[in-house]
């Protein structure tokens, strides 16, 4: 059986705001910069201020940022790879490294199960009640009753 039958046989419904509710899909990540070349920060605001749908001010210090942003249009990632591809130098020390790397990794799990259907788990036996009702059994006879009391 397809998934898209069990899932129609069991009453799914997958409206969007339902199934991304209290998923925690705003993020608010901070981005590191290295000290040289001066005046880095700034221009990487005004360039990550200018996408829709990410909000940026400044961090505890002055070679961080704070981004806020929707992991269903941005990660992490996508964030820092377009920095370093427009010539920003981000901080590579090993702490951040790791730390990115976990990143990557959660919001990339998130988006890949945000973007999935739901899974059936607890109703998955009303698929197999309904897929039977609707399909021809073994102990069913076409012949009319008069003919099978025949003798």
């Amino acid at each position: 059986m397809r998934r898209e039958t069990a899932y129609k046989l069991a009453g799914r419904k997958h409206d969007q705001a339902s199934h991304h509710a209290g998923s925690g899909i705003f993020k608010t990540r901070e981005i590191r910069f290295k000290d040289f070349p001066p005046g880095q920060i700034e221009q990487a605001r005004r360039s990550l201020a200018a996408l829709r749908g990410v909000q940026v001010e400044q961090g505890r210090d002055e070679l961080t940022l704070v981004v806020h942003y929707n992991v269903l249009d941005f990660t992490l990632q996508l964030l820092d790879e377009a920095l370093v591809g427009a010539g920003f130098h981000l901080e590579r020390t090993l702490l951040i490294r790791l730390h990115r790397a976990l990143i990557y990794y959660v919001e990339d799990t998130q988006v890949h199960n945000l973007k999935s259907p739901e899974r059936l788990i607890k109703q998955s036996h009303e698929v197999y009640i309904q897929a039977y009702a609707h399909h021809p059994h073994g102990d069913h006879d076409d012949t009319p009753i008069d003919l099978r009391e025949y003798k």
